[in-house]
């Protein structure tokens, strides 16, 4: 195959969010599976790449960079790019599907990416908590993947998404933080108990909350959190006698000395934060925080905020561990309270 017409093979998928210069090398790698290039082939130049797929030299150059990582490619200065080694064999194709991209879902993604190893290809989609997205991102994909890693997350539609997932071979599926009523058979899964998970971490902190008299969880409408998560608030409260109530937005809430707020959003936890230092109240003495999922700036934010988590890290190291070796178990992801000075 000549340089020019290999630029014909490399599909750049813009609904991925697999950075371009991995697609591009796994383009590359793909064709020589397939046989269209050979040992010793010249590859386009950066120039070529650059102009022929729309991208910038860094990244084209970024993604030949890689290649000559794995050892499947050199380059002579004044010849350029060429194929050294075709002897190996990628078994695995993994699409990732994501509800979001967010600060902990890339633990969780880098997780993933490092157990996995640099011999599998993957491409990463996010699909906005959008059922109709990631419909049309699973059908029109579910024959070209080895495995596939669901995060299943839906804002709206979420009921019918079983029904879409169960097209998959149970050997190629792989759930992440959710289990979904409806889907059958034999899969791998790594998921959070979401009512217990919260009373848990909740029950770890009741010397601190007996500092206060009210609980309030802040828990958007429309919100794509498991309502799960309501029912171990409720209980926990109930158990030890708790004022509470739930919030849809903090913005309207008139907050009182003697309150804890459990924040699910970031942009909820900023807004709580910016209102409580207006007021000039204590934060930790007066009213209490406490925030969803552990990243590493609420470690600093404050003086540290209180966080009450999964292990993200390793949601994404056990989904690498079912596909290496074949499991099909279900394992419940541990919960974590991390009291800080917030709380």
């Amino acid at each position: 195959m000549k340089p020019e017409d290999l630029i014909a093979h490399i599909h750049v998928d813009e609904y991925s969010s697999t950075p371009k210069y991995k697609q591009l090398t796994n383009a590359i790698l793909a064709a020589i599976e397939s046989g269209k290039l050979k040992k010793n082939s010249l590859l386009p130049s950066i120039n070529e790449l650059s102009f022929g797929l729309e991208m910038s030299r860094d990244t084209a150059e970024k993604g030949y960079r890689h290649l000559k990582k794995l050892g499947v490619v050199d380059s002579v200065p004044g010849k350029g790019y060429f194929i050294i080694n075709t002897d190996f064999s990628r078994k695995l194709k993994i699409c990732l599907l994501f509800n979001k991209l967010s600060t902990h879902k890339k633990i969780t993604y880098d997780a993933f990416t490092k157990a996995i190893g640099e011999q599998a290809a993957i491409d990463f989609y996010i699909y906005n908590n959008d059922f109709a997205l990631f419909k049309k991102l699973l059908i029109s994909k579910k024959d070209d993947y080895s495995h596939f890693v669901i995060i299943p997350h839906f804002l709206e539609g979420g009921e019918n998404a079983h029904e879409i997932i169960n097209t998959i071979p149970k050997e190629k599926l792989i759930i992440l933080d959710k289990l979904l009523p409806g889907i059958t058979g034999d899969y791998a899964a790594a998921y959070e108990n979401f009512a217990q998970d919260i009373y848990a971490a909740l029950e770890q902190a009741l010397d601190r909350l007996s500092n206060y008299n009210t609980l309030k969880i802040v828990f958007p409408k429309n919100s794509y959190f498991p309502h799960e998560i309501l029912t171990g608030f409720y209980r926990f409260c109930q158990q030890y006698a708790f004022a509470h109530k739930v919030i849809h937005n903090i913005k309207d809430e008139e907050i009182r000395i003697g309150e804890v707020y459990i924040n699910l959003m970031e942009d909820d936890l900023v807004t709580l934060i910016e209102r409580l230092i207006a007021q000039k109240l204590k934060i930790g003495v007066e009213v209490g925080i406490i925030s969803y999922n552990e990243t590493p700036l609420k470690r600093i934010i404050l003086d540290g905020i209180t966080t009450i988590s999964t292990d993200f890290n390793q949601l994404g190291t056990q989904a690498a561990e079912f596909i290496l070796s074949g499991r099909t178990d279900k394992i419940e992801i541990p919960f974590y309270l991390n009291l800080r000075k917030s709380l």
